[in-house]
């Protein structure tokens, strides 16, 4: 599939897959004779995989890393090399696993701040809609004021 494809189904832009093929993230599988950038689905699957690592706030070389683990066990590599591989790719397991624990977290933080606002929010809308509908007790107006006639009087 040509990038434009690659982007819609990533939800990437055009210059991000450009600039991670730059990076060294991605490359294309193939190239028309146009020179337009071909990719499979290994490589579709791999900027998605690009994309989560960046939303889990990874850096571009963790990110490369964790391809080169995941490209080096798909190459069926010998048996004592792969169990190296199966450890490392467990350790980033672990990792991953740590940051979604304090996604959760700040999760937490942010509905319970929004709750807190919500109920700020309702009290100051009550109050003010309360004040609307009640007049005003008759202390609260000046001295000695009996009414509209008394006011135009005074406004002359």
């Amino acid at each position: 599939m040509q990038i434009g494809e690659v982007a819609e189904r990533t939800g990437l832009s055009l210059r991000t897959i450009r600039y991670y093929e730059e990076v060294g993230l991605v490359t294309p599988s193939a190239r028309t004779r146009g020179g337009f950038r071909v990719y499979s689905e290994a490589d579709a699957a791999r900027l998605e995989l690009v994309k989560r690592m960046k939303s889990l706030e990874f850096t571009l070389e963790e990110t490369r890393l964790l391809c080169t683990v995941l490209s080096d066990l798909a190459a069926e590599p010998a048996p004592q090399e792969r169990r190296e591989l199966v450890d490392r790719l467990s350790t980033w397991c672990q990792e991953i696993d740590w940051r979604c624990a304090l996604l959760r977290e700040r999760l937490q933080i942010a509905e319970g701040l929004v709750t807190n606002l919500d109920r700020e929010l309702s009290a100051r809308t009550e109050s003010e809609q309360a004040a609307l509908e009640c007049p005003p007790a008759a202390s609260a107006w000046p001295s000695g004021w009996t009414g509209e006639a008394e006011y135009e009087r005074e406004r002359r």
